[in-house]
């Protein structure tokens, strides 16, 4: 007898026990559950010679795993085996967007300037509806971005928005997994030079030369895009005015003392030139008191400053461009 993977996860269940079972189908999604439990009621009779040659593999596949690495594509690899193809590209698609059980809770961890760009585009009544079903202070967020007019027409849909119809509810969340979740998972797949870029970002200067060094021998042209794609501290001085004084109002001043110690004498002018004439003399008198530092404690304060301008930039309330003068999303 040939049992598929959803139908040995059933039968396993089924011989676990009711308690048992019941302690993993509650650590399971909704769709996982449902789909398990389709399983078991039509597994029917299993011969006790099957259950057991089950068991026994289960405990010997579990015996010979030793070290475990996740990964997409074992994921992917994995859910392949038991479920349709359609299936598991719509599952590998929304575990690789935002965090969330349910499509409310993504719609929660979506960056509000990447949820309002896509929202100015739909129906007044839609984007009522989903701000109604997203937490208040996102729902905030979100609307302070829309265009007046229309943000003004949403506002008057939730007035006057009644009882949500069950079926109107699924279907806008439908569109919106098909729709929006798909295209914003596959837009987070990112480039690996990306990853790496980010990676050398946070790397001291001492161990970003001899890496990217080393990769410039092996490979010159990998090296000069993940180069190209790194934004550094020195970077900033592509900020204009506004900008720069939006990063000063979230920087610490500790911080920005031991970065500035490091800095070009151009960055460290900038950084004056957009503070008070009390705030810059005060951070002179600091950077002139401030005796011999560790470059790694400089390194860590600069990259301390640079994730907190990414941050800003995700916020759409800054604009970063790199060495090349181009825009850097975040």
């Amino acid at each position: 007898m040939r049992l598929t993977g959803q139908q040995k996860a059933a039968a396993l269940m089924l011989a676990l026990g009711e308690e048992r079972a019941a302690d993993i189908l509650s650590r399971m999604h909704e769709d996982e559950i449902r789909d398990i439990s389709g399983a078991m009621a039509n597994l029917g009779t299993i011969p006790a010679a099957v259950v057991e040659d089950l068991c026994r593999e289960f405990a010997e596949s579990i015996g010979q795993t030793g070290a475990l690495t996740g990964s997409w594509e074992s994921t992917e690899r994995l859910l392949m085996r038991s479920l349709p193809r359609e299936r598991v590209l719509q599952i590998m698609e929304e575990i690789r967007g935002p965090a969330g059980r349910t499509m409310w809770d993504k719609l929660g961890n979506v960056n509000e300037a990447v949820l309002a760009t896509y929202l100015k585009n739909e129906y007044p009544q839609t984007v009522a509806v989903v701000l109604s079903k997203v937490k208040p202070d996102h729902a905030a967020r979100v609307l302070a971005l829309l265009p007046e007019a229309f943000a003004m027409e949403v506002v008057m849909r939730m007035l006057r928005m009644d009882t949500i119809q069950k079926d109107a509810l699924e279907g806008l969340e439908r569109t919106l997994r098909t729709e929006f979740m798909s295209n914003l998972a596959r837009g987070h797949r990112r480039d690996a030079h990306e990853m790496l870029a980010e990676i050398f970002n946070n790397l001291d200067r001492q161990a970003e030369a001899r890496i990217l060094g080393a990769l410039e021998e092996r490979n010159r042209e990998a090296a000069e895009r993940i180069r190209s794609l790194m934004f550094t501290f020195e970077d900033l001085q592509r900020l204009d005015g506004p900008a720069l004084q939006a990063l000063l109002r979230e920087v610490e001043k500790d911080q920005l003392v031991l970065a500035l110690k490091g800095a070009s004498e151009a960055l460290r002018d900038l950084f004056l030139r957009n503070m008070t004439e009390r705030a810059g003399k005060l951070l002179r008198d600091d950077l002139a008191m401030l005796g011999p530092v560790r470059l790694r404690d400089v390194d860590e304060a600069q990259a301390a400053i640079v994730a907190t301008a990414k941050e800003l930039a995700a916020r759409g309330e800054i604009t970063l461009r790199d060495g090349r003068d181009e825009v850097m999303v975040y």
